[in-house]
C-alpha cells in the first residue's frame, strides 16, 4: 500500500509510523485508519521490526476525528466501517506482538488519546496535552478505552477523565500512570527514539510473552497466571536469545538478541 496519510520508515529496528496530516492537526479519517492498520500489519510482519514507535507530524499527535470529512449523505455503513477503523486499530495495538510506544507531541484528544491508551508505552512531551472530549460533544469513546482506563488510573479518575473530559499534560498524566515519562519539548523525538532502542534490545519472545500475559492478567486467576508463567519460562529456554542472555551474563558484556 502506497501511504498519504501516514510516514513508515524502519530504521535501528523502530518501526516508526508518523501521522500526516498536519494541515488537519492529524485528525482521523478513514484513509488514516486503513493506512495505519496496513502500517501495524506490515511492522508485525517484519522481523527487523523491534519496536513500533507512533507520533505525529507537526504540532500535534492526533486532536481525534476529522468532522469535516463527516460528510452529509454517508449510510449507517459508511460510518461504521469508519468507526470500525480505530476498534481494529487498538485491537491491533494491544494484540500485535510487537511492543507500541506512543510519542505525544501536541494534543492527543479522543481517537488519538485512544491510539495513545491502546499502546504499551506513552511518553509525552512537557507541553503535550491529553483528553477525551467525547461526552462533552456528545459522543461517545471508543478504542476499548473504557476497559483500558480504569485498569490503568483507577475507577475513579477514569469517571472524573471521561465525565469531564479535560486536558491534563504529560506530568500529570505520569502522575495518575497514564503515561510512562514526560520529556522536554525540545528534542522530544530524539528522547523518545532512545527510549524506543531500550525496547527494542530486549529479548523478542519474552518481551511477545510478557506483553500478552500482562494483558491477559486482569481476567485470570493466580494459578492461571502462574500456569502461564511456567509454560513461558519454558518457551523461552528452548531458544537462543536464551542461551545468549545466560552468556552475556557470564561474560559482563550487553546480551545481543536476534529473536531466534
Amino acid at each position: 500500500m502506497n501511504y498519504e496519510t501516514i510516514l513508515y520508515d524502519l530504521t535501528d529496528g523502530i518501526a516508526e509510523i508518523r501521522l500526516n496530516r498536519p494541515q488537519r492537526l492529524n485528525a482521523v479519517t478513514q484513509q488514516l485508519y486503513d493506512e495505519l492498520n496496513d502500517a501495524l500489519t506490515r511492522a508485525e510482519a517484519d522481523g527487523d521490526a523491534r519496536v513500533v514507535l507512533i507520533t505525529g507530524e507537526g504540532r500535534a499527535f492526533c486532536v481525534g476525528a476529522d468532522l469535516k470529512a463527516h460528510k452529509v449523505g454517508r449510510t449507517a455503513f459508511d460510518r461504521r466501517q469508519y468507526l470500525k477503523g480505530e476498534q481494529d486499530a487498538c485491537h491491533r495495538l494491544l494484540h500485535m506482538k510487537t511492543p507500541v510506544i506512543a510519542a505525544v507531541n501536541g494534543y492527543a484528544l479522543g481517537a488519538g488519546a485512544e491510539i495513545a491508551i491502546a499502546s504499551d508505552f506513552m511518553l509525552m512531551a512537557e507541553s503535550a496535552q491529553i483528553g477525551l472530549p467525547e461526552i462533552s460533544i456528545g459522543n461517545f469513546l471508543g478504542g476499548g478505552v473504557t476497559w483500558l482506563l480504569p485498569r490503568l488510573v483507577g475507577l475513579a479518575k477514569a469517571r472524573e477523565l471521561v465525565f469531564l473530559g479535560e486536558r491534563i499534560k504529560g506530568e500529570e498524566a505520569v502522575r495518575i500512570g497514564l503515561a510512562n515519562r514526560v520529556f522536554p519539548d525540545e528534542g522530544f523525538l530524539d528522547a523518545a527514539r532512545a527510549f524506543a532502542l531500550k525496547v527494542a534490545s530486549k529479548a523478542p519472545f519474552s518481551m511477545q510473552l510478557a506483553k500478552e500475559q500482562l494483558n491477559l492478567s486482569a481476567e485470570r486467576t493466580l494459578d492461571a497466571c502462574l500456569t502461564a508463567e511456567l509454560e513461558g519460562m519454558m518457551f523461552v529456554g528452548t531458544t537462543k536469545d536464551w542461551q545468549e542472555g545466560v552468556d552475556a551474563f557470564a561474560e559482563k558484556r550487553a546480551p545481543i538478541f536476534k529473536g531466534e
